[in-house]
């Protein structure tokens, strides 16, 4: 398929559903191949389907980031097939149970900083080597508005976002003068997810937009590049 992003590669994390799945097949509409990971393979199955339909490519790689030495070895089978990483969105997390901090519960914390934190951190340092040997690397990571305006009972998602922010900013900030890779932000706001659902149960999907909005967002940052530390937030 040709396109904008023809004989680029892309990888999208948490890309079986929601942002995730709807950033990965408008990537590949603009011609990208996509690499697809996230826990559930039937998800991944079918986004790399519709991918395909759409005349797209796409390759499968189900596996869980928390999981010690999953990250290492899917940077090593990328590598050994491609030389270089264009586009890494870094949109799986994991929201956990929304609660007063006195009543943060410390195990399922320590998951929740697992993924939102320790394994994007694991992802950037697998896949630096091949973001740098790419001629404008883009590397967008997902967030949430609790990541910089803390709000009552989202303490530890909101946590594990603030750090994951600055995370992904100082990665950018060591990496601008001396690559060409550049970072940028996106908080996708209200949007249609399985996540907004646990956590807004009474509220009606159709009030917020379509993961579809933020992807073109995403995707529209891939296309066109942007300035090192890139931060916004897409409206409805």
């Amino acid at each position: 398929m040709t396109g904008a992003l023809s004989g680029k590669l892309a990888l999208v994390t948490g890309a079986s559903r929601g942002i995730g799945a709807a950033t990965a097949i408008a990537l590949g509409a603009q011609g990208a191949h996509i690499v697809l990971t996230a826990r559930t393979p039937k998800g991944l199955e079918e986004v790399e389907e519709t991918i395909f339909n759409a005349g797209g490519s796409a390759t499968i790689a189900p596996l869980d980031l928390t999981e010690n030495e999953s990250i290492g070895r899917l940077a090593g089978a990328i590598g050994e097939r491609w030389q270089a990483l264009d586009i890494l969105v870094l949109n799986a997390g994991m929201l956990g149970s929304l609660a007063a901090v006195p009543a943060i519960d410390p195990k399922e914390f320590a998951r929740v900083l697992t993924l939102n934190v320790s394994a994007q951190a694991a992802m950037i340092s697998a896949f630096d080597p091949m973001l740098r040997r790419s001629k404008g690397a883009r590397v967008i990571g997902v967030t949430s508005s609790v990541g910089r305006r803390p709000r009552a009972y989202w303490g530890g998602y909101g946590a594990s976002k603030a750090a994951f922010e600055t995370l992904l900013g100082a990665y950018g900030d060591e990496t601008a003068e001396i690559s060409a890779i550049r970072t940028a932000i996106v908080d996708p706001g209200a949007t249609r997810t399985q996540m907004r659902a646990k956590a807004y149960p009474g509220e009606d999907p159709a009030s917020v937009k379509a993961p579809e909005m933020v992807a073109e967002r995403i995707t529209a940052l891939a296309i066109d590049g942007f300035a090192p530390g890139h931060f916004e937030r897409v409206g409805l």
